[in-house]
């Protein structure tokens, strides 16, 4: 059995940030698919058995079975000796960099884009566009912060880049936004940590959930 278990699916920005860590660490792992759009996350048994805030990413490793995206990442990071702080300082900024993340930058990136392509009913137009308006102002504020460097924290990738990077690699045609046009900084960002040793996009790192119809 591999050392870690993943209770994931491709469509999650958020399971995607811990199935990239996992493969990008080098780190003997599996997926377990969570159907996600059958409710799988609300059953009442998956809540008592895997985590009761019906969230996927979920780890099992070693006895432990973690939730959080950010607590994850921070965990995998201590075990594998990789993509973690080298000093104080670092780990304040990784840290404000994920919370920033779970907060606004995934937060809002990750709700414009299930409406806006897998709810399965169209979005209400005036919450789309709140949603949208959102998401640019935190887009914004990652893209000017990468101008003229190549990683969030340090000038080497960070599990502050994965946590941030999760969402990064959809298509444009689900999440509304041509990062390749919009926001140059990002995309050259994003191309960095595609051309490290381990990359795969969401699809290919995860089984995907059967979306809603």
């Amino acid at each position: 059995m591999p050392d870690f278990r993943l209770h994931c699916f491709a469509q999650s920005g958020n399971a995607n940030k811990v199935a990239l860590m996992l493969n990008l660490a080098g780190l003997d792992w599996e997926p377990v698919p969570v159907q996600f759009f059958a409710g799988a996350t609300r059953d009442p048994a998956w809540r008592a058995e895997v985590n009761p805030m019906g969230e996927a990413p979920v780890l099992e490793h070693d006895g432990r079975r973690l939730s959080q995206s950010g607590v994850i990442l921070t965990y995998l990071a201590r075990r594998s000796g990789k993509f973690g702080p080298a000093n104080e300082d670092e780990e304040l900024e990784i840290l404000r960099w994920i919370l920033f993340d779970n907060h606004k930058y995934t937060s809002y990136f990750a709700t414009h884009r299930f409406m806006f392509s897998l709810a399965g009913k169209p979005a209400d137009p005036a919450v789309l566009g709140f949603m949208r308006a959102r998401t640019e102002t935190a887009l914004g504020i990652v893209e000017q912060h990468l101008a003229g460097r190549s990683f969030i924290v340090a000038e080497r990738p960070t599990i502050a880049d994965l946590s941030l990077a999760g969402y990064m690699f959809y298509p444009t045609e689900e999440t509304g936004f041509d990062l390749s046009v919009s926001h140059p900084n990002i995309d050259a960002w994003r191309q960095r940590i595609a051309a490290m040793p381990g990359f795969k996009p969401p699809y290919e790192l995860m089984p995907a959930a059967q979306p809603a119809s």
